[in-house]
């Protein structure tokens, strides 16, 4: 349950040079020092990235990179498959092909049937192509034994990443991770990281490049920032704001047809186009076929061939979303037939990818408001499956009490994944909802979200929006502002949509008709459910939209009290 903390009253200043409103906003995200707000402000590309000389291991990799370059070695690039390692695996393809060097080639494994990581499989397959020095990317800190196989087989692995490391670290030839050693920052993504390695290689050999050709790359490092959901501070938040400034201007055919085909104007994008649009369609690529569909997408130069890649991506994007609607049509149909709705969701079918339970466990979290565990089987027959609290009760807690039936579990408290013994698959939901009961209280999560001003709907006009444009873009660390609108009446409140299953509620306002939106929520799914002419606090996030071509400023609802 989500419980909404008010703002206390502050008369502190920052910075006299802006408004009442900026600076509450500022003191809010913890910004308390005039020094602090010029570098929050105004991100500078040369002034606020650290140097890439810090991170652990950079000259190693340097050195073996050029080496490998210098003797026309086959270089094999093995990311993730994901929207940070696919958008990492595009940069270091851009910057090899940029400098004239070919011998490489791309390696993406198989969501389905290979999994997370490096493994023993892909680095045989990639021995077999010639390849005598692998890079990974967003992947191959905790792969110890994958590159004590490789290292036997003689080839050489340089591990670029930003997850934990674990106790004992593979014996790669070097681990560039900000996680490790004494770099200032270690919030980057695994496209972040990659970005540093050439930056590094840059400072050491420009290779006939023009100074500054790597920040046309950012757009692919903002996508994956953005997308990861990695801290938008310090470092990172340089790099989203000058990856969206890239973004609007680039020149990827792949991801212009992209943006035309999803009707985002290119000018205009923001962070939330890259949540709502890019990011969904580069994870339809493994979700639903090969991964390397969306690497080439963005990697592509050719527009038609760019743009039967988009097309592709399209339908499987499509094709994603209706597996997932008759996943969860399914599990209604099943819980119709239950005499109680138990305390814990649990379902599944050997039939489900794995890769789609999370999106309808999602729906099901937020419609039931409780949490849900789902599972389906991977190519490799082994029952995988995503879990969502619903935002009351902690997953990560809930499957602690019961670990014995998992063979791996772990996630935060809103969201996990997991992977159950075959001897255990059909009973443990009933081991979860004996774990609920038992821990009680002790499983419960309240969320607890900042208000970060109140406002009148008079206040909702092009001068916040200015105001909020400096304080972007959104994400992790550097919350989209939540406003509270008190005692405000509504002409209209309306649902819409072909299911009609989004919230739409008008107002007046002397800046003329405001609107208010809320998508997959209806009336009665907030806190109180507003009605015309009935006054009520509204909490919202205020955005400016351009959606089909039409410039509106509206109120995204997130809540009603």
């Amino acid at each position: 349950m989500a419980i909404y903390k008010f703002p206390e009253v502050n008369d502190k200043v920052i910075d006299e040079s802006l408004s009442p409103l900026l600076n509450q906003l500022l003191l809010a995200r913890g910004i308390t020092k005039k020094a602090e707000v010029d570098e929050f402000l105004a991100p500078n590309y040369e002034t606020h990235l650290h140097d890439p000389k810090a991170m652990n291991d950079m000259e190693a990799a340097c050195v073996r990179i050029e080496e490998a370059m210098k003797n026309d070695e086959r270089i094999g690039i093995f990311s993730d498959y994901d929207c940070d390692g696919i958008p990492g695996a595009v940069v270091l393809h851009d910057f090899f092909t940029s400098i004239g060097y070919t011998n490489f080639q791309n390696y993406i494994p198989h969501r389905h049937f290979e999994g997370f990581g490096l493994s023993t499989k892909a680095v045989d397959k990639l021995k077999e192509d010639g390849v005598s020095l692998i890079i990974t990317i967003d992947c191959g800190t905790s792969n110890v034994e994958e590159v004590a196989h490789a290292t036997k087989e003689g080839v050489g692995v340089i591990i670029t990443d930003h997850h934990e490391a674990p106790t004992e670290l593979p014996k790669a030839v070097a681990i560039v991770n900000p996680k490790l050693g004494n770099y200032p920052f270690d919030g980057l993504c695994g496209a972040g990281v990659v970005f540093k390695l050439i930056q590094a290689l840059l400072e050491r050999n420009d290779y006939g490049l023009i100074p500054g050709k790597e920040k046309w790359w950012l757009d692919m490092v903002g996508v994956a920032t953005i997308a990861d959901m990695v801290p938008l501070v310090d470092e990172n938040r340089a790099l989203a704001h000058y990856g969206l400034k890239v973004l609007r201007k680039s020149r990827r055919p792949g991801l212009q047809q992209l943006l035309k085909k999803a009707r985002v104007n290119q000018l205009y994008l923001t962070e939330e186009d890259i949540g709502f649009t890019i990011g969904p369609r580069v994870n339809a690529a493994s979700r639903m076929d090969t991964p390397e569909d969306a690497f080439y997408m963005l990697a592509e130069t050719d527009l038609e061939k760019a743009s039967e890649r988009v097309e592709h991506l399209e339908k499987l994007n499509q094709d994603r979303k209706t597996q997932v609607a008759l996943m969860t049509k399914d599990i209604h149909k099943r819980l119709k037939a239950l005499e109680e709705v138990p305390a814990v969701l649990v379902m599944g079918s050997p039939d489900w990818r794995p890769s789609l339970v999370g999106l309808a466990a999602s729906k099901l979290a937020e419609e039931y408001n409780k949490p849900v565990f789902l599972w389906g089987t991977d190519g490799n027959g082994v029952y995988k499956g995503s879990c969502r609290s619903g935002g009351t009760v902690s997953v990560v807690t809930l499957m602690e009490g019961c670990k014995d039936v998992f063979i791996e579990h772990g996630g935060h408290h809103f969201s996990g994944g997991f992977s159950v013994k075959d001897e255990h698959i059909h009973s443990f939901g009933q081991s979860l909802n004996e774990a609920m009961h038992e821990l009680g209280a002790e499983a419960e999560i309240k969320e607890e979200v900042q208000i970060d001003a109140e406002l009148s709907l008079n206040d909702v006009n092009q001068l916040i929006i200015k105001e909020l444009e400096r304080l972007a873009p959104f994400g992790t660390g550097n919350h989209k502002p939540v406003f509270a609108f008190k005692n405000v009446t509504p002409r209209q409140v309306d649902v819409f949509g072909k299911t009609k299953e989004h919230t739409k509620i008008i107002f007046d306002s002397e800046n003329g008709q405001l609107e208010a939106i809320s998508f997959f929520q209806k009336p009665e799914d907030f806190n109180k459910v507003p009605t015309a002419n009935t006054p009520f606090t509204l909490l919202a996030n205020v955005e400016q939209s351009f959606f089909m071509g039409r410039r509106q400023i509206r109120m995204m609802i997130v809540d009603i009290i």
